[in-house]
């Protein structure tokens, strides 16, 4: 498998307080149908935490049918706990996931050697591609680059989520650690971050942004990865300004906002994620008129 490309980390839409199975199926196609390279469920955008082991279960297997041998089917299975890890990760490979991504156990803030380990007894026990995810911002800890160097030595292991916001860690990473093992993917988890990281020699995004606009996130990674960056400049200075106020309030709140203005599936976030504030609603809705957005998706679900 290639990880290297664009990947949308899809929201988990609603109706009201329940899944929103049919939602999920026409937002993956859509997906799909723009050229992605790969979908991300189950992650930080999908409200996990929020989700219960049925759900989970339902959403993978939607994901699954309606993705697999199209694109690439990537699940998050972190869990705080390493043994739970490892079984979520096991059942996500038994419904027919292609990838899982881990993210460092949170809230514990284990020790540089207990990250290793953690690793190292998923990556041992189950036989399935994996993707670390790196963001301290939601984790407590930073999965440090040479601790990272290690980790990339095991078995398994075939990439990187970086979200450190860290540019300079960020270099570290594609110099020393792809440096060291080629095949080893260093993906942005930030869209304003992935054109540089690009440039520097990592291997795409991780997006959020693209569960709205599939086409032109898919335009910005295809053109930088092809070494067009004039071109992927101009996309990336036209996206900006969403790419910076998705994040206004905590993720997935705007984006889902986002989508609702634009008719596609979202629906609200479930508590404790409440819905965005009005003034920064007022903004979105702004922005998105400004950037041709409602009118494109209103025009897409005729």
């Amino acid at each position: 498998m290639d990880f290297r490309g664009i990947f949308t980390a899809l929201v988990t839409p609603f109706r009201g307080d329940q899944l929103d199975e049919e939602g999920l199926a026409q937002n993956i196609r859509a997906q799909i149908k723009a050229g992605i390279t790969g979908i991300v469920l189950l992650g930080t955008t999908g409200e996990t935490p929020t989700l219960t082991e049925e759900e989970q279960e339902k959403i993978i297997r939607i994901g699954v049918r309606e993705a697999k041998n199209k694109t690439l089917v990537i699940v998050g299975t972190a869990s705080n706990s390493t043994q739970e890890t490892i079984a979520l990760t096991k059942k996500a490979k038994e419904l027919g996931a292609d990838a899982a991504l881990i993210v460092a156990p949170y809230y514990n803030k284990p020790t540089q050697e207990g990250l290793f380990l953690h690793y190292e007894a998923i990556a041992t026990q189950v036989d399935i591609p994996i993707l670390v995810y790196n963001i301290q911002g939601r984790t407590g800890v930073n999965i440090e680059t040479a601790t990272l160097l290690r980790i990339a030595a095991l078995p398994n292991i075939v990439g990187v989520k970086e979200a450190s916001g860290n540019i300079g860690q960020i270099a570290d990473v594609i110099q020393i650690v792809k440096g060291r093992y080629p095949s080893f993917s260093v993906l942005s988890g930030d869209d304003a971050v992935a054109l540089p990281l690009i440039a520097l020699g990592g291997d795409g995004l991780i997006s959020v942004a693209s569960n709205l606009m599939p086409e032109r996130v898919v335009a910005l990674i295809d053109a930088a990865l092809d070494g067009r960056f004039d071109d992927s400049r101009k996309i990336h200075e036209d996206l900006l300004p969403f790419f910076r106020l998705q994040f206004v309030e905590t993720n997935p709140i705007p984006i889902k906002e986002a989508m609702q203005l634009c008719g596609l599936p979202a629906g609200n976030c479930r508590l404790p994620l409440c819905g965005l504030q009005q003034k920064n609603r007022e903004k979105l809705a702004e922005l998105l008129k400004e950037m041709g957005l409602l009118l494109e998706n209103k025009m897409s679900m005729r």
